[in-house]
């Protein structure tokens, strides 16, 4: 496990960044982040008190079903999915489809580093 590395930029300076790296301008460097936001207020949203509490619990008890998490927590199975497919979608855990439908989520990550440029 290692370190996912988050950056914070408008969608226009996403787009200036993508467009200097696709002409050469730019070259990507490992210590980019690998995961965008929009603003802070989106990144706290999905990074939650509750939510890091959830990416902790997974983490530490490693539960093999959404269902086994939903009554380790006492979450909605159904709340607790659509939280999991968001975080998801930002690399934050990882839904790995098991036998008869079961869905077992993974943190695949030990932390997670926010890049802030006040430029």
């Amino acid at each position: 496990m290692n370190t996912l590395k988050v950056g914070i930029a408008s969608l226009d300076e996403m787009k200036e960044r993508t467009m200097r790296i696709a002409r050469g301008e730019l070259k990507q460097s490992p210590n980019d982040p690998k995961v965008w936001f929009t603003s802070p207020e989106s990144f706290a949203k999905v990074l939650s008190n509750k939510n890091r509490a959830l990416l902790e619990l997974i983490a530490a008890t490693h539960p093999e079903s959404l269902h086994d998490l939903a009554e380790q927590t006492g979450r909605a199975a159904g709340n607790l999915s659509r939280t999991l497919k968001t975080m998801e979608r930002y690399g934050f855990v990882r839904l790995h489809r098991g036998a008869k439908g079961r869905i077992r989520p993974e943190v695949p990550y030990k932390s997670i580093s926010l890049t802030l440029s006040l430029r």
